[in-house]
């Protein structure tokens, strides 16, 4: 399959496309304020490669996007892990920073639920923070120090899989502040939140897709003694 994106094209014109692919740029340092500038300059001034670049703004935009063999085989396995890494951070002390204050002022106008809701909250944090110390303490220090990938080492599917829960979770956690509280507790900023997590669960769904059809095949390709 072809690149939908290219370094040709002005980096506005993706966003276009595609408004939530801004949230990418911080992840791999690059600024506002790019002008009319092309993806193919704007990686070059920030140091990252135009291919894995383009490649996770495809992931990100079209839910048919497949990645190829030499797609795949094409990146700096690094750069792609700091990505991740730079995500868990956006993730954890971004975005459910965020989301938590929310909650807990929802939770101050809920009565004996709000403890429930409180609960539940810090038992999902609890449980993404751990899902994501696994996978930077196993196996993204062997990607950035280049070390072998013999089998058996450790499951990579298995850990991939872990998003699944934490994508259930946030679903079980939009129930309850949608539907399940008094109707006349604090209704807009459970809208709010409501689009909050939203937002969330849809990066986080990208994000183990990232992981799932980009870095264990990279990972595998690496253990076949491929490119």
């Amino acid at each position: 399959m072809h690149t939908i994106f290219t370094e040709k094209q002005k980096l506005t014109e993706l966003l276009e496309v595609n408004p939530q692919l801004i949230l990418m740029l911080p992840r791999f340092d690059m600024k506002l304020g790019f002008g009319e500038k092309r993806v193919g300059e704007i990686c070059h001034a920030s140091g990252v490669p135009s291919e894995l670049f383009l490649l996770l703004c495809n992931v990100y935009t079209f839910d048919s996007y497949e990645p190829t063999e030499e797609e795949i085989a094409s990146i700096d396995g690094k750069m792609l892990v700091k990505y991740l890494i730079a995500s868990h951070d956006y993730y954890l002390n971004h975005r459910l920073k965020h989301i938590g204050k929310h909650v807990e002022r929802i939770a101050h106008e809920s009565g004996n639920i709000g403890s429930i809701l409180i609960n539940f909250f810090h038992e999902y944090s609890n449980e993404v923070e751990e899902h994501f110390k696994e996978e930077e303490n196993t196996l993204f220090p062997i990607l950035l120090q280049g070390g072998s990938f013999e089998k058996g080492k450790f499951n990579l599917k298995e850990m991939a899989g872990g998003h699944g829960s934490i994508e259930d979770k946030l679903s079980d956690l939009t129930n309850i502040i949608i539907k399940y509280l008094p109707a006349d507790i604090m209704p807009n900023e459970r809208i709010g939140v409501w689009f909050d997590i939203s937002q969330l669960s849809k990066d986080i769904r990208k994000h183990a897709i990232i992981e799932e059809k980009i870095l264990i095949p990279y990972v595998e390709q690496k253990r076949g003694g491929k490119k």
